[in-house]
């Protein structure tokens, strides 16, 4: 029992000193836990060793994650927003998920539909689909085009990529069994939703009174936690799909309070303080760098070309069909094209379910790095472009 208190301190104290550093280095400071995590397991130091205990946190982690997701997400511009981003975050779903099965069966071979090779393969597939545009907001914001249409559109974009990628991880999870039968799969997905959706208005409709009568109280985020749970439990023990899918649900019922903000900051200070670093260190403590072979580094650096190609194509090609012209087609691509912590959490939840091995955590991570480096630089690049073109034609 006392190891625990000691390995608490350790990844909160390296976790903290990592993801300083990373933002130093004006990466993500979830990147810099992670590398807290890979340096403390076994594969440098090893002072930390992924017990049950630790695993149980870091699941809450990922659960207080995704309902602060759902709570964050803007309903009314979603449901506002035009069939254009909704095409454009479809696309940008499609065509990295079709790329990285593709990518994953020309590495390890072809296999038969339903076969767990092949849901192995999809999963890959699923894992390149998240996007975090985070870095793009900021990068948008810093440019002065976060409140343009082409900001808008990416925002937008992302919000429903999001959501698409979490159904469509909802449907490939539901075939880890091979006995499962797809329309049995199909309706499960679709009754969750429905139910969350009838449930949800009810719960909606009374947490507003709540929060009318004892407006910032603390009661109404104990309670939005709790509804959080119960979304989560129901969702993997009675509809067979993952817990993730019913957090993110919670949050999207919620998300239109008055005080949703506040329930946000408060759940927040668990998750940042808490259940996120031991999250984020732990899936570096699961990742061994002694395992890295030569063939997973060349199918690393494929998988990151692949992720970063196929956005650009998928959400490039859709926005040109959308009317975009010019750069700007490259521009959405260019901004819908990082990952962050939506891809770590889909692919600790195939990790948790069998469907991919931990090796793959390497890939995943070097996405991340590499995707939240670049995609600032070529943003600002293109932009630059565009304003010194602006320029020559007023001369």
């Amino acid at each position: 029992m006392l190891s625990i208190f000691r390995d608490l301190a350790i990844i909160f104290i390296f976790a903290k000193a990592f993801g300083l550093l990373a933002r130093k280095l004006k990466a993500p400071q979830v990147v810099g836990e992670i590398v807290a995590g890979l340096v403390l397991g076994p594969g440098v130091l090893g002072w930390v060793k992924l017990s049950d205990f630790l695993s149980i946190c870091a699941e809450i982690g990922v659960i207080l994650l995704m309902f602060s997701a759902g709570l964050g997400t803007n309903l009314k511009e979603l449901l506002k927003t035009g069939p254009k981003a909704f095409a454009i975050a479809c696309a940008g779903v499609f065509v990295p998920l079709a790329g990285g099965t593709l990518l994953y069966s020309c590495f390890y071979g072809f296999s038969s539909v339903g076969s767990p090779q092949f849901l192995t393969a999809v999963f890959i597939g699923v894992i390149m689909t998240a996007t975090s545009v985070s870095i793009t907001v900021e990068t948008l914001k810093e440019l002065g085009k976060l409140k343009t249409e082409l900001g808008t559109t990416i925002l937008s974009a992302a919000i429903i990529d999001d959501v698409i990628g979490i159904l469509v991880l909802t449907f490939v999870m539901g075939f880890k069994d091979p006995k499962t039968n797809p329309l049995h799969v199909a309706l499960s997905t679709a009754l969750f939703f429905v139910l969350a959706v009838a449930v949800g208005f009810v719960l909606y409709k009374l947490f507003k009174l709540i929060d009318r009568r004892y407006p910032r109280s603390r009661r109404v985020p104990i309670l939005a936690l709790a509804l959080c749970f119960i979304f989560a439990y129901c969702a993997e023990k009675y509809f067979g799909i993952a817990d993730i899918t019913g957090a993110y649900a919670a949050g999207i019922v919620l998300c239109r309070l008055r005080d949703s903000e506040y329930i946000e900051e408060k759940l927040d200070i668990n998750s940042y303080m808490i259940f996120g670093p031991i999250f984020f260190a732990g899936i570096g403590l699961k990742t061994n760098p002694q395992g890295v072979t030569p063939a997973l580094v060349l199918f690393s650096v494929c998988f990151v070309l692949t992720a970063l190609i196929t956005k650009i194509i998928g959400c490039g090609l859709m926005s040109r069909i959308c009317g975009f012209k010019g750069r700007d087609t490259l521009k959405i691509g260019v901004g819908m094209m990082t990952r962050g912590e939506v891809a770590l959490i889909v692919a600790q939840k195939g990790l948790s379910e069998g469907l991919i091995g931990s090796q793959y955590f390497t890939s995943v991570i070097l996405l991340i790095i590499v995707s939240s480096i670049l995609t600032p630089i070529i943003l600002k690049l293109l932009f630059s472009k565009d304003e010194q073109k602006t320029i020559t034609a007023a001369h």
